[in-house]
């Protein structure tokens, strides 16, 4: 095969690839899990904070062997990802990503262990009283091996795919709004919906936009010196605030829940029991507090001012009209915090329109979650659309001989 012919079949070959995965992840969440009861009700009214995990994580009925969803490698991805950012705030070596993958699967093990324990109490078996012990450890051995399948589905669509490791998460959402959608008569719906479209017009602006810091490239001694820049995209990190601000939040609630059994008869700490959810002013109050949290903090760790400091010391480029290195760090980190802040102030009012909306009765509380799906949709379709477009223009290239 030419190389022309290569060329031409990489759009084609990534898409059936990814095909392939979601197929395969598709049919394991029709899998049920052995020995258990399967739910008849396809789609479950639970609480919102439930609601929100059940939304990006998967399986809604946790009775597959997928139960667990992408919910561990997520937290364990979240996890190495701070973790390796702190260590090189204090360390110059880089790690390898052989090691970086490694550290990744041992903790995404970890967690699934965990969440498989917690979880099968939860579950109603069918089998016989003197089977279920067998039963749970068979069941608990499916949701471990189902997360170490789902982990490899995501490596295998991010090196080969489209849509990098999340486009399951970009399946889950999409199902949770279909099973939302198809739940309610278009009156209910239609406040939801609008409020829908707002955000995703919010979103699409905030992926399309960037912040363009001019830059001096010592390289460049052509007519394109003056139209170099170091563009970040307002919305730095993308949703992923939004989908890990849930589990965040459950830290404080856990707390909250944990001085409750040493002080039961504190009224202020009962009173926190009661309004730690998203149904309550207060717990609504500390959730846009988690997401303004994470948003700032993983924008200054993942766009790091000192390692684009580093980066212009290193190849002479600097920012105009400013010195490299100490001046360079401080500008940047004014410029990401700043950007940061206003990209949380953007997504948290459009999460806590809906939720305001549900405490004036306006919306039932499982629709308030719809807003928040399609925001993580509109970023992932235009991810994709991005990469498409890049390997469009790959493929549209031909070799000079």
């Amino acid at each position: 095969m030419t190389q022309s012919a290569q060329k031409e079949n990489i759009m084609k070959y990534r898409l059936i690839y990814s095909a392939g995965i979601l197929f395969v992840y598709i049919l394991g969440k029709c899998i049920p899990l052995y020995g258990i009861e399967f739910p008849s009700d396809t789609y479950r009214t639970v609480g919102v904070e439930e609601i929100l995990m059940q939304t990006v994580g998967g399986d809604m009925n946790k009775s597959s062997i997928f139960a667990l969803g992408i919910f561990p490698f997520m937290i364990s991805s979240l996890f190495v990802q701070i973790a390796f950012a702190i260590r090189g705030l204090f360390v110059k070596t880089r790690l390898s990503p052989r090691v970086m993958g490694r550290t990744m699967v041992t903790v995404t093990l970890a967690i699934a262990i965990m969440q498989a324990f917690a979880q099968v109490p939860q579950l109603t078996f069918s089998v016989a009283e003197g089977q279920q012990t067998w039963a749970r450890g068979i069941v608990i051995l499916q949701m471990i091996t189902g997360v170490m399948v789902i982990l490899w589905l995501s490596e295998r669509n991010g090196k080969y795919g489209v849509g990098g490791r999340m486009i399951l998460g970009l399946v889950n959402i999409l199902e949770r709004v279909i099973a939302t959608v198809l739940h309610y008569d278009m009156e209910s719906l239609m406040i939801p919906l609008l409020v829908s479209l707002a955000v995703l017009v919010i979103t699409l602006i905030m992926e399309n936009a960037e912040l363009r810091i001019p830059v001096q490239r010592v390289s460049i001694h052509n007519i394109y010196a003056d139209k170099n820049y170091m563009a970040i995209k307002l919305n730095p990190v993308g949703v992923m605030p939004l989908m890990f601000s849930t589990m965040v939040f459950i830290l404080p609630k856990l707390l909250v829940s944990l001085l409750g059994y040493a002080f039961p008869e504190n009224e202020a700490i009962i009173w926190w029991q009661e309004n730690m959810n998203l149904t309550s002013p207060a717990g609504i109050a500390v959730y846009i507090a988690c997401e303004y949290l994470l948003t700032i903090s993983l924008s200054l760790l993942m766009i790091s001012p000192k390692d684009l400091t580093e980066q212009f010391l290193k190849s002479g480029d600097s920012i105009v009209n400013l010195h490299a290195g100490r001046d360079t760090k401080r500008y940047l980190r004014r410029a990401i915090g700043s950007i940061s802040f206003v990209s949380a102030t953007i997504m948290g009012g459009c999460i806590l329109v809906p939720l305001l909306l549900q405490l004036r009765g306006t919306i039932d509380s499982s629709l308030t979650t719809l807003p928040t799906s399609i925001m993580m949709m509109t970023s992932f379709w235009c991810t994709i659309f991005r990469e498409l477009a890049s390997i469009y223009k790959y493929d549209s290239c031909r070799p000079l001989f």
